[in-house]
This record gives C-alpha cells, sequence and structure tokens, in this order.
C-alpha cells in the first residue's frame, strides 16, 4: 500500500506586526532595526485575542477536507500535531473535532517545530498498519503567545528566540494512493540538547508562574547543532532515493531566521531555487512551517512533482520526508 498527500490546507491570521513595531514594543533602549537586521525578518501574523491554537488549525483543516473533496465525517483519525495547544488537558484535538463536526479517532502529537512532519508520519503508519483508512492532521501554531513583549536588555537576550515568531495553521488529509505518495522517511533525535531551548511552564516542573511561560533559549547553540549534523540526514536521503537537490520541485525546510536560511543553504547545498521562503514576511510559525509552505506550492505542482520536506526542531530532532504527487 502507498499513503499519499490528497488534501492541504493553512490558514494565516488577519492581523500583522512589523519587527519594528514589535521591537518598540519590548524596549525602546534597543538600537533601532535590530531585530529586522539579525533576523532578517520584517513581518508576522499574530493570533487575535480570541483565535486559539484550535481555532488557527479548524481554518486550516476544513481548507484540507475541501482540497480532498471530503466531508469531516469521511475521517477517522484527527491528529492535532503541534507545539502549541489550547489547555493542558483535554487534547486539543478534541476540541478541534467538536467544532469539526468529526468522529475520528483523536489525539494529539506534540515534539516542537517537527511535530506537523511527525504527525504525518504517524498517521502514515496508522494507515499502513489498518488503524486508519483516512486521516487529518493538523496543526494550529500561537507561539507568538511565548514572547516576553516587555523586558530590560537581559531579558531581551535570552528571550530573544522567541522574536521570530509567527502565528499560523495548517492540515493535511492522508489516505492510500495508487501511485507516488510518501516515499521515504527518515529521522535523527539528539535528546541531550533538550535544555537548548524552550517553554518550561505548564508542566510539572514548573506548573504555575508567568515567567515560565515565555520562550527563552540558546539560539546559536540550537544552530550549532543543526549545522554538524544536518547534512548528513540530507545524504541518507539521497544514498537511499537516489534522488539529487534537483530532482525535487520543491525542497520546503523549517525556517527560524533568513540568516539560518542562508547557512542552511550553505552547509547542505541545496539550490536556493529549490526553497519557498516564508520567514521574511511570516517568521518562525513553529510547526505551521511547513504546512503553510506545502499549501502555497501545492497548486503549482504536478503528478509525479516530488517534495522534500526537512524539519528541524528543539529536543534536539531532525527529520526528513520524501513525498511525490500522485
Amino acid at each position: 500500500m502507498r499513503v499519499g498527500i490528497t488534501g492541504v490546507g493553512s490558514y494565516l491570521p488577519e492581523h500583522e506586526v512589523t519587527t519594528a513595531d514589535l521591537q518598540r514594543q519590548v524596549s525602546a533602549r534597543l538600537p533601532r532595526g535590530l531585530f529586522a537586521r539579525l533576523t532578517g525578518i520584517e513581518r508576522r501574523r499574530i493570533a487575535a485575542a480570541d483565535e486559539y491554537a484550535s481555532t488557527l488549525g479548524l481554518h486550516a483543516a476544513r481548507t484540507a477536507l475541501h482540497s480532498a473533496d471530503l466531508d469531516p465525517l469521511d475521517i477517522d483519525l484527527l491528529l492535532f500535531a503541534s507545539a502549541s495547544r489550547d489547555m493542558v488537558e483535554p487534547a486539543t484535538a478534541h476540541i478541534l473535532q467538536a467544532s469539526l463536526g468529526s468522529r475520528a479517532h483523536a489525539l494529539d502529537v506534540t515534539n516542537a517545530c517537527n511535530s506537523f512532519v511527525n504527525g504525518i508520519d504517524l498517521a502514515r503508519s496508522m494507515i499502513l498498519a489498518g488503524r486508519a483508512r483516512r486521516a487529518l492532521v493538523v496543526t494550529g501554531e500561537t507561539p507568538s503567545r511565548a514572547m516576553r513583549l516587555t523586558a530590560d536588555l537581559a531579558e531581551a537576550r535570552r528571550s530573544f528566540a522567541g522574536y521570530t515568531f509567527g502565528d499560523a495553521g495548517a492540515a493535511v488529509v492522508l489516505e492510500p494512493v495508487e501511485r507516488g505518495g510518501i516515499l521515504d522517511i527518515d529521522s535523527e533525535t539528539y535528546s541531550e540538547h533538550w535544555t537548548a531551548g524552550g517553554i518550561p511552564g505548564g508542566g510539572s516542573r514548573h506548573p504555575r508562574g508567568d515567567e515560565h511561560t515565555y520562550f527563552a533559549g540558546d539560539g546559536h547553540r540550537l544552530r550549532g547543532v543543526f549545522e554538524k549534523v544536518g547534512a548528513g540526514i540530507l545524504d541518507r536521503v539521497r544514498s537511499r532515493t537516489g534522488f539529487e537537490h534537483t530532482d525535487y520541485a520543491k525542497i520546503l525546510v523549517h525556517q527560524v531566521t533568513l540568516p539560518y536560511l542562508d547557512r542552511f543553504v550553505e552547509v547542505t547545498g541545496v539550490p536556493r531555487d529549490r526553497l519557498e521562503i516564508t520567514v521574511t514576511g511570516l517568521g518562525n510559525m513553529a510547526s505551521a512551517t511547513i504546512g503553510v509552505q506545502l499549501a502555497r506550492v501545492h497548486p503549482d505542482l504536478k503528478p509525479g512533482d516530488r517534495v522534500l520536506l526537512v524539519g528541524l526542531g528543539g529536543g534536539v530532532s531532525l527529520m526528513t520526508m520524501v513525498w511525490e504527487r500522485s
């Protein structure tokens, strides 16, 4: 059996915030244009006060189902695969499903910025195992709510990675296909680096306290890990599949900042014209990044076109997926 992506959707909140405005809100003492120079991000979308992770995911899910010409009741597996969630309990998948109107087996999948790609992998595995026929994988990311919006210089430095964030939703439908589909999957995990960045609040270590609800981390440390190991996983994909970078119609990679993406191109040799660059206008959308990129390129893909997905997530994990449009 082959399993492929048959429907794609994404959603962006209407409210847009420029990086210049964000920097002024954080601190008036910072040099003008500093955030923009360091990140290459010009603007990003921010969810409204009454929009939640499930809200963004719901819009994307409806678009993906429409793209696949399916009804919510045609789905028998619903995965909410996101670094964001509406609350600790219950799983956000149930909140989304109540609004969507499906009756599928529903659960959450979370693995930082690799959550969405991990969710696609899990859905494919369950279809291959006979546990599901059609799956809907959804992410709704609201990382902007982990920004420290007022800070002194020391706090701003610790929280700087959070100022790259933007909000978005994405979704895909997976089901058996006669040709093409997901051809290859690989992953690597380096959990010794889990302390390099994250949001510590909300769990058993720090159940309460605003101080623990902000994103904090060492961006240079994370970048160093990805630079050291990132090229190796792409070499393995090339060795297994025989596909060169130029054999892909698009290469979709998680994007944190523009300098980070430039370094990825330099280290891996990925042709820049194969990328779908979203970070400058939408920021770091956590696990929704690759989903939004996929929704943008999907209308132009022809049957037989291949796409390489490259996920990078805190924890630290890397993931690749080769998909061929059926």
